[in-house]
């Protein structure tokens, strides 16, 4: 039987540094360390806001970060309101766009709300929240040097991406070298001895083991979890992609995402989304798909609410019933200038990736208003009056409902 330890190191991780299996010694295996401490671990997890919508993808390490929780360690939240405003180059192929201290304090507060229902922020001694402007905003010129002087050119273009760029004659940015030094610094003024991430950050999560040596602290270990395929299957979760499921989204959208989950990603998205038992999962691929959309919108919108929509999306889709109306996503028609033709409505309203996209689905038979299906490609919509509380429909699961 593999117990909690074993469960927490192994299920949707990718790797974890340094890990020598043949070592009984607790600094050179994180399963040892973690079954011989005397103490409660501080485990790091570093989120920069640099947008305001979480997705799956995202949820990985956050919800590997609550396995730790649960197994009585400390978890610390560092919330980047400094780095965002630098911007993490890794996976980029050109600089990003530096953000205002405005953008990043009205994104931490969307984040927040989107990571609370995978968190205990109920128990205060296993969760800190922190800010990397607490110690970095504090850096002056001569620690700056000194961070600096812990890396040659070499080893920051070795990193993803910047070879590339460096290659192709795209700008590499002096302040994005500093980046990674700053997240690894992270490590040094929070004392972490576990550092979270995807796989993306093993570069960014190694610098900090190297400069917690170097300023004379035992190295962090560092655990990866997987980067998540989209939905679409073929492509990691993006919202640029449209193949994404948002942490903050709508029951209806997230049951109706999850439930046409391809069959070849179900039992990934188990594993990496769920706690369910893999050996216990049903053989029937339509049974898994409903039981994977169930379990993932019970866990953020609460089971009352995933039994609710599973029945009422299941009597929309079959009967035409559009009486649960209040479990429809709305839509707010006030800036909205009428006359609107109907494909021009799809798409603003994220039913249809673009006006082109929303012609097709029209044409397609696809689309339904209250229940009937549009024939006219070019309808027009004269008032907002004739849409208000009416439900504006694709296919069999993408629905919204026009308010004022």
């Amino acid at each position: 039987m593999v117990d909690a330890v074993s469960s927490l190191l192994q299920r949707g991780v990718s790797d974890i540094f340094p890990n020598n299996s043949e070592s009984n010694q607790t600094d050179a295996n994180l399963a040892c360390k973690l079954r011989n401490t005397d103490r409660p671990l501080r485990i790091k997890l570093g989120i920069d806001p640099t947008g305001t919508d979480l997705h799956l993808g995202h949820s990985l390490p956050i919800r590997k970060l609550r396995g730790f929780q649960d197994l009585g360690h400390t978890a610390v939240l560092i919330i980047g309101d400094f780095t965002a405003r630098v911007g993490d180059p890794t996976g980029k192929s050109e600089v990003r766009r530096q953000l205002t201290e405005a953008d990043v304090s009205h994104n931490i507060q969307t984040y927040l709300e989107q990571i609370k229902p995978i968190l205990d922020f109920d128990t205060p001694e296993r969760l800190e929240v922190r800010y990397n402007s607490e110690w970095l905003s504090k850096i002056d010129l001569a620690k700056t040097l000194e961070l600096l002087t812990t890396m040659t050119v070499g080893q920051m273009l070795a990193k993803e991406g910047f070879a590339e760029r460096y290659q192709q004659g795209t700008p590499v940015y002096l302040h994005e070298f500093l980046y990674p030094l700053l997240q690894g610094y992270d490590s040094v003024a929070v004392q972490a001895d576990v550092e979270l991430g995807g796989t993306d950050q093993k570069f960014n999560i190694a610098i900090g083991r190297d400069l917690q040596r170097h300023f004379g602290l035992s190295p962090q270990f560092g655990l990866l979890t997987p980067i998540l395929l989209g939905t679409d299957g073929v492509q990691k979760m993006s919202k640029s992609l449209h193949n994404y499921v948002g942490l903050a989204e709508d029951a209806v959208g997230m049951y109706s995402k999850l439930e046409k989950t391809p069959d070849a990603l179900i039992r990934e998205y188990f594993e990496l989304l769920t706690d369910l038992p893999l050996e216990q999962l049903p053989e029937n691929p339509r049974t898994c798909q409903k039981l994977l959309a169930h379990t993932i919108v019970s866990q953020y919108h609460g089971v009352e609410i995933a039994n609710k929509t599973q029945k009422s999306l299941a009597a929309m889709v079959t009967r035409g019933d559009m009486s649960q109306t209040d479990l429809i996503p709305e839509y707010s028609l006030a800036d909205i200038e009428f006359p609107v033709k109907l494909f021009y409505l799809l798409s603003a309203s994220g039913l249809c990736s673009s006006s082109s996209d929303a012609r097709r689905q029209i044409k397609g038979g696809a689309v339904k208003l209250n229940g009937s299906k549009i024939a006219d490609v070019d309808q027009t919509l004269a008032l907002p009056n004739d849409l208000v509380g009416n439900v504006l429909q694709v296919g069999k699961k993408k629905f919204v409902r026009f308010i004022q």
